[in-house]
């Protein structure tokens, strides 16, 4: 899982249903995968669970002609009967054991550890594959989100799995982000609200360009 795990480098696009409304989340994903976007996480929080498993599986597919990954938001049913490669869970999901558990040896295990060091030791050790640490700026889709210092990944670093930055990131700040020592940087709005979605991606991803990465 560790060699795995590696793919969660980069711009990590997540997509979000009023920003990319009906066929516009299958158009502009694509421009940002052809565009060089390699991870990307599905987040749909709606209870209509027949369209998002037909969002979900298209989207699967989608990614897989680009080589990218896709990584389902918190819903453990969908990502196992779509077969997804990754999951991400927050506080109020089922706990990592369980998730591996049901999904399998072989699922990425992402979570939501916030500005809490503490839970992401715990959830290191139960088995997550990444850890996630935000909002490290104000965020406009969580504006009551938990602020995350930007020494979190220093700090985390020790860990030994991918850190992923949340929150607000946008391209006067992702470079700060990657400075600090985040492994990959979770966008939202700065993405796929970008009036140019291939260009937002670009710029996005250079922080990450030519960077080599410490094997834990």
């Amino acid at each position: 899982m560790r060699q795995a795990a590696e793919r969660i480098h980069g711009l990590y696009g997540i997509t979000d249903a009023q920003l990319l409304p009906g066929q516009a989340l299958f158009v502009r994903v694509e421009e940002a995968l052809r565009a060089g976007l390699r991870l990307l996480q599905y987040r749909d929080k709606s209870t209509d669970a027949a369209r998002r498993r037909a969002e979900a599986s298209a989207l699967q597919a989608l990614c897989r002609d680009y080589d990218a990954l896709l990584v389902i938001n918190d819903d453990a049913e969908l990502a196992h009967d779509i077969g997804a490669a990754a999951i991400h869970v927050g506080e109020d999901d089922p706990d990592v054991a369980s998730l591996r558990a049901y999904l399998g040896a072989d699922v990425l295990i992402g979570a939501s550890c916030y500005n809490d060091l503490e839970r992401a030791q715990a959830m290191v050790a139960a088995g997550a594959d990444y850890v996630a640490f935000g909002a490290v700026y104000p965020s406009p889709s969580k504006p009551q989100a938990r602020r995350a210092p930007l020494g979190l990944f220093a700090a985390a670093k020790p860990l030994g799995v991918p850190l992923v930055a949340i929150g607000g990131i946008g391209q006067d700040t992702i470079a700060e982000v990657v400075a600090a020592g985040a492994d990959a940087a979770a966008v939202i709005s700065a993405l796929f609200g970008a009036a140019d979605v291939a260009a937002a991606t670009r710029q996005l991803q250079a922080p990450f360009l030519g960077l080599v990465r410490e094997k834990p």
